[in-house]
């Protein structure tokens, strides 16, 4: 039987994977990236990547915003690598009109999908077959005009949920929302094309139904599941997977259905 390791954070350069691992097709898999853990050893993981990945990386102003970018993307090569049993440096990598990333065409054989999302310290890595995925994390912030970005980007019923609760709660339920509206946009592959007024999500924690309207065809609600995923202190993530048939494996926790 395929195997991966469990229950381990991806948090520096001991950490192994077992080739290859087994994803089944009613699985979701989810890994967290601690990139502050792994941006010291630069050399290291800019090795894997592609001279296309190594130019964008040059462009970096800082050095931490370069070495976040080169370990992000290492990972997401060494662990998509590791799911089709190929070395990490031979993947290639195709994008959508929207600049959506999937495998290139020497892979896509394989039905494997992912999404990728980074913020502050961490990176998520969402991965499944055969499936439109998307996901977002956010590092949670209070230093910024909250209720000001809420009236131009979410919708009226969402700018309500946020207005009627505390203004300790406020910053977490903002980006509870926001995590939530990305992830939708990316899985469906329309990205800020797709206006974020246009579909109402849940702000409430804990939601794993978090998909609430979505205008002007209510039918796409049915379509998606969207949840909320852990991410560590002092972040929020969400999920976005089309079809509803399929369960969570966190590769940085316990299974979760």
């Amino acid at each position: 039987m395929l195997r991966a390791y469990r229950n381990m954070n991806i948090t520096d350069s001991s950490f192994q994977i077992k080739l290859p691992i087994a994803l089944p097709e009613d699985e979701v898999h989810l890994w967290r990236v601690d990139l502050e853990a792994i941006r010291g050893e630069e050399s290291r993981w800019q090795k894997a990547l592609s001279s296309d990945e190594s130019t964008r990386a040059a462009r970096f102003h800082f050095a931490r915003d370069r070495q976040h970018f080169i370990a992000a993307r290492s990972w997401l090569r060494t662990i998509l690598g590791g799911y089709l049993a190929t070395d990490a440096s031979r993947l290639t990598f195709s994008y959508s009109k929207k600049e959506k990333p999937s495998l290139g065409q020497a892979f896509t054989a394989s039905g494997v999908t992912f999404n990728v999302s980074h913020s502050g310290g961490v990176a998520l890595l969402a991965i499944t077959r055969h499936r439109e995925i998307g996901v977002d994390v956010e590092q949670v912030r209070r230093d910024f005009d909250l209720e000001g970005i809420a009236r131009r980007f979410f919708s009226a019923h969402e700018q309500q949920q946020l207005a009627g609760l505390a203004d300790e709660k406020k910053p977490e339920a903002f980006f509870r929302c926001w995590t939530r509206k990305e992830a939708y946009i990316k899985a469906t592959g329309e990205g800020l094309s797709l206006p974020l007024h246009q579909f109402d999500v849940s702000i409430a924690a804990g939601d794993t139904d978090a998909l609430l309207a979505a205008r002007p065809d209510d039918s796409e609600v049915a379509l998606w599941s969207l949840r909320d995923v852990p991410a560590g202190p002092g972040y929020a993530a969400a999920l976005c997977v089309r079809g509803r048939e399929w369960r969570l494996k966190d590769w940085s926790g316990s299974p979760t259905d």
